[in-house]
């Protein structure tokens, strides 16, 4: 009966996830950036029937601003973060640039939507009916922490990606045993 541990299982998959983080860290980031992203994307219902409802000015275009530069950051930052070529500034720049227009135009909504609440003249009040700007609300403050975390991400990058290069992930082979020498010198 054999006692060999057999290859792959959970210790391995982790190993192999490891060995794939040591080689590419700047995953890490890219998925929190496709989760913000799609953060937004998911819930843009309530985003678009939010600007119908108040049709505040510049609502539309701070909405399809959002969208448009959370696409074009994702571009920016593969292209900013290509393997095993050092990091690309002008594009890792323009997506910080992009990250800034995206933070503004959400703030910028979300003030339009504050404006309407409270308004003194026909204010828009939120009720059973109109619950989606609530919603509008909460999910466009995430997006913003979601926003913060994923540049965080992206500024710590060489911090985490030396950690990761500490861990070890060699397998550990057993010795066969002492090999004889081998003489080649053809005498017999």
């Amino acid at each position: 009966m054999s006692t060999n541990k057999k290859p792959g299982g959970f210790s391995e998959a982790k190993r192999k996830f490891l060995v794939a983080l040591k080689r590419k860290p700047f995953m890490i980031p890219e998925v929190a950036l496709v989760i913000t992203f799609l953060y937004y994307a998911l819930h843009i219902s309530s985003v678009s029937n939010t600007t119908a409802k108040i049709q505040g000015t510049g609502m539309g275009l701070a909405g399809f601003c959002t969208m448009l530069f959370s696409m074009l950051s994702f571009m920016c930052f593969i292209n900013a973060f290509q393997y095993r070529k050092p990091v690309n500034k002008p594009m890792w720049i323009l997506l910080f640039v992009m990250f800034a227009i995206i933070a503004f135009a959400d703030v910028y909504y979300l003030n339009q939507i504050y404006a309407a609440i409270s308004r003194p003249v026909n204010p828009i009040v939120v009720t059973m009916n109109t619950v989606y700007i609530a919603y509008a609300e909460y999910y466009l403050r995430v997006h913003l922490i979601l926003l913060a975390i994923t540049a965080v991400l992206i500024l710590l990058l060489p911090v985490y990606s030396k950690m990761l290069r500490k861990i070890k992930t060699s397998i550990e082979v057993e010795d066969n045993g002492t090999l004889e020498t081998i003489d080649i010198s053809g005498e017999e």
